[in-house]
């Protein structure tokens, strides 16, 4: 038996429908095995866009008012670690 690995989606009358054609023994029958894709869950550091948003727009007001520091700061102490 060949083993071949196709995308596809399942309809609102529940009937599958792949993405490309199957190019290989027309009129042949088949075993079909459905494996679903599950929804991804949020891990803890997937972080929101809203978020990510709001953290840049935060950072860019510091960088623009010079509220920075410098490079050579922030790698002190990293060393040690």
């Amino acid at each position: 038996m060949k083993k071949v690995k196709v995308m596809g989606t399942i309809n609102e009358q529940g009937q599958l429908s792949l993405d490309q054609p199957l190019e290989f023994m027309k009129n042949s029958r088949v075993e079909v095995t459905v494996r679903l894709q599950e929804e991804p869950e949020l891990e803890e550091y997937d972080t929101p866009n809203e978020t990510i948003i709001a953290d840049f727009r935060q950072a860019w007001q510091e960088a623009m008012t010079g509220q920075t520091i410098p490079v050579s700061q922030l790698w002190e102490g990293i060393e040690d670690v």
